[in-house]
């Protein structure tokens, strides 16, 4: 790595971009996530989920690249992904959970680590194309993004707290991203492709689902997430009020 290449900045340059664009995701989960921890714990879960996010992105930047060709991949994550939306948007406000703090702490990062793995297969292929194989330039990359995580985690964790209806925007967002990664699944363009050629485009990154599909497949998603979360804490409340 010859740090007075001008490609070498040109790549940092790109990298750091890629990555500040993508950190707001990170941010909403985070905030999500640490929302039910007590004041005194939520600076740890903020710092020690976006520790967690960063690792995962550098890791998944070594190995999952060369795994996101392979069908159902993308499907099982969105799945997953649609999953703890769903969680997080039915937990409550968590201040009726008598949870231990250490048990509370651990399962918002497991949850943050979780999340961020799963969003991560969409975002680790332009950054490690940005990188130019270099992962030292990547992992850089990624660190200096820890400060704009944090920071940003911490504002939309006050946000949370004072506007609770902005849990459901940000489970909303986690459905809508959800829905993008099944329809750019392998089996998902292959289908879309057999129905209408239209439908799938292709480009120097690839083949990827045309606007139609992609935001079509998103806002299901999103409104799936809202819907069904509706639902299961309508039930929820209901079955505590008849107890």
């Amino acid at each position: 790595m010859d740090l007075t290449a001008p490609t070498f900045w040109v790549s940092l340059l790109q990298v750091v971009w890629i990555d500040l664009l993508l950190s707001g995701d990170n941010a909403v989960v985070i905030a999500l996530a640490c929302r039910s921890l007590p004041k005194s714990q939520r600076t740890w879960g903020i710092i020690l989920g976006a520790g967690a996010a960063v690792v995962l992105r550098i890791l998944f930047a070594l190995a999952v690249s060369l795994l996101l060709g392979i069908p159902f991949l993308k499907i099982v994550g969105g799945l997953l992904l649609l999953w703890i939306a769903l969680k997080l948007a039915t937990d409550g406000d968590g201040d009726a959970h008598e949870v231990k703090a250490a048990d509370t702490l651990f399962k918002a990062v497991r949850t943050i680590a979780i999340a961020d793995a799963v969003m991560s297969l969409d975002n680790v292929v332009a950054i490690a194309a940005a990188s130019r194989g270099h992962p030292e330039l990547f992992i850089f990359g990624l660190l200096l993004t820890i400060p704009l995580i944090v920071f940003g985690s911490q504002i939309l964790l006050r946000l949370l707290t004072r506007f609770p209806l902005l849990i459901w925007a940000g489970a909303a967002l986690l459905g809508w991203i959800a829905g993008e990664m099944l329809v750019g699944d392998a089996l998902s363009l292959q289908g879309l492709a057999h129905l209408d050629p239209s439908l799938v485009a292709v480009d120097d990154h690839g083949a990827h689902p045309a606007a139609l599909p992609r935001y079509l497949a998103s806002t299901i998603g999103a409104v799936f997430v809202v819907g069904l979360g509706l639902y299961l804490r309508r039930r929820g409340d209901k079955a505590e009020a008849e107890a």
